[in-house]
């Protein structure tokens, strides 16, 4: 991935950082010793291909972590949700994805304190979250529901 220059900056995404995200993505996920056809398959199946990048970043409430020369070192996707779960406002991480653990726990705590800012009711992440080697706590609950879901694709 190449070598972080401090200090790291966070800021929200735009629109005009979909390329950029997409590419520290796939560079950090795949192999060039991996046929391109097989990549692309990969990407589709993926939290950050283009389509999904501009959806969330366009929201508002995705957020980017950047080194001293600008180069994304990780970022977050994040949406409100509202009306889910008896509560008026939750915000969904759907992907965290970083360079240290140190920048992926600091995008965990600017979901949780915007959402505080903000007035949210819940922050919801994936469990993949809670077991990452996180180098600060947080008070994590384990959803109360059961959640199952019906494919309505082939």
């Amino acid at each position: 991935m190449g070598e972080i220059s401090y200090p790291i900056s966070y800021r929200i995404a735009q629109l005009d950082d979909v390329e950029n995200v997409f590419d520290y993505e796939y560079k950090k996920n795949y192999s060039a010793e991996i046929d391109e056809i097989e990549n692309q398959i990969m990407v589709w199946n993926s939290f950050f291909r283009k389509e999904s990048l501009e959806h969330y970043f366009k929201s508002g409430w995705s957020f980017l972590a950047l080194d001293s020369q600008q180069k994304i070192v990780g970022f977050f996707m994040g949406q409100a949700l509202l009306f889910l779960d008896k509560q008026t406002q939750s915000l969904w991480v759907e992907h965290i994805s970083a360079s240290t653990s140190e920048i992926y726990t600091e995008l965990v705590d600017i979901a949780y304190r915007l959402s505080r800012e903000k007035h949210f009711q819940k922050v919801l992440f994936s469990d993949i979250v809670q077991k990452q080697s996180l180098t600060k706590n947080f008070p994590f609950t384990e959803w109360e529901r059961s959640v199952s879901y019906l494919k309505t694709t082939k």
